[in-house]
């Protein structure tokens, strides 16, 4: 049986505004509860594999990224490690990897430290590549997590992420909205808010990230009724973790109307095809031997003669 705890335990509340730039004493919006996150992980644990499958997508997706590029890596760390597959490759390629979960369980399984990804107790310069997989969408201050996944990396280190982005879940959403609709009165939110291509770009480069690039895949599970879905959402901890959430909660009723409309949305082969949108983002740390653009008016050629022949 795995212990309670990892090795080491990190907690914050504030976010040091040495690594985030905000103002000292002031507290980063929670939009995620950290300790729901926590016990949704720790759930998940034991039957993780049996749901993993999108995780496993992000992480040969990553790895196949990871095989594009020439240069060696020695020191990496797994954030958001789960149950260890993406470390475990990156050790048969000859590195030394720290790993790294909110969650206790996930974190002692694999040997490795608990702390949250806004709250990274790593020394500057400890990496040359940081590797995150299906975690980035549910972190609380999610620019700050990323600068100090940058501070962590050496110069001219690698980021790689990947993680399930906006436009996901479409028919799960229309079956839950149109349950609501059913019975009728206010409802909370129940899905997490999603970050796009474009806004993982732009995060990268806020994070002061270089040579960076924001992609997407699509993956699409056909599913033959709503709870088959949901019971691999909550086997892979992406079940809700939003804070300050009260009822209605969706009770049998409500489960019932979900049902049908989740299952009005299925195709010939009486499967309802979901959709999950997947967004990776690559960065540099800067760093003095990388690319630089040239400096302004520096060019020995008119792009306007160029147009002109």
């Amino acid at each position: 049986m795995p212990k309670a705890f990892g090795p080491r335990t990190r907690e914050s509340a504030l976010v040091p505004s040495a690594r985030t730039g905000q103002k000292p004493g002031v507290s980063v919006p929670e939009i995620f509860d950290r300790r729901l996150r926590r016990f949704r992980r720790d759930r998940a644990a034991p039957g993780f594999a049996d749901h993993a499958f999108l995780r496993d997508a992000i992480v040969d997706a990553l790895l196949d990224r990871l095989d594009l590029v020439t240069r060696p890596f020695d020191r990496a760390l797994d954030l958001g490690c789960a149950d260890g597959s993406l470390g475990r490759a990156l050790m048969a390629r000859g590195m030394q990897v720290t790993s790294c979960d909110a969650g206790a369980v996930f974190a002692t399984n694999a040997d490795g430290i608990q702390a949250d990804e806004d709250a990274l107790p790593f020394e500057p310069g400890s990496f040359d590549l940081i590797v995150s997989a299906g975690v980035l969408d549910s972190v609380n201050d999610l620019p700050g997590a990323l600068i100090q996944c940058r501070r962590a990396l050496k110069p001219d280190g690698l980021f790689l992420a990947g993680f399930v982005g906006a436009g996901s879940l479409p028919r799960l959403k229309a079956a839950v909205a149109a349950a609501d609709d059913q019975a009728g009165g206010a409802v909370p939110a129940r899905f997490h808010p999603g970050i796009d291509v474009r806004a993982a770009g732009d995060l990268l480069g806020r994070a002061g990230f270089v040579l960076t690039v924001a992609d997407s895949e699509r993956l699409e599970v056909g599913y033959p009724d709503a709870l088959r879905l949901i019971r691999d959402l909550r086997g892979m901890a992406a079940t809700s973790q939003l804070a300050g959430q009260a009822g209605p909660w969706i009770g049998r009723a409500r489960l019932a109307a979900l049902a049908d409309a989740f299952a009005a949305q299925a195709g010939v082969d009486a499967r309802v095809r979901e959709r999950f949108e997947l967004v990776f983002m690559t960065g540099w740390s800067p760093g003095p031997d990388q690319p630089q653009p040239a400096k302004r008016g520096s060019a020995t050629a008119s792009l306007a003669a160029a147009l002109k022949s």
